[in-house]
């Protein structure tokens, strides 16, 4: 890759992502895994993250959810 390329934003990571998909936060390495929800949020087992509320940050340290990246598993 070229020192000057863009690399994809994490929204672009998201797009196309499936249900069970488990996603990281970028910043503190937080794993948000659909099949066990949020008890941190109240956010119920088996809610994709694409499910989430627009305002749920990370519960540990408030990053946004388009700095969440998919993990590749």
């Amino acid at each position: 890759m070229a020192a000057n390329a863009a690399l994809p934003d994490p929204a672009s990571r998201q797009a196309g992502m499936g249900p069970h998909a488990r996603l990281e936060c970028k910043v503190c390495w937080t794993v948000y895994d659909p099949a066990l929800g949020d008890e941190v949020w109240q956010i119920p087992p088996g809610t994709p993250f694409s499910a989430l509320p627009p305002h749920w940050t990370c519960p540990n340290c408030s990053c946004e959810k388009q700095h969440f990246l998919v993990l590749d598993e």
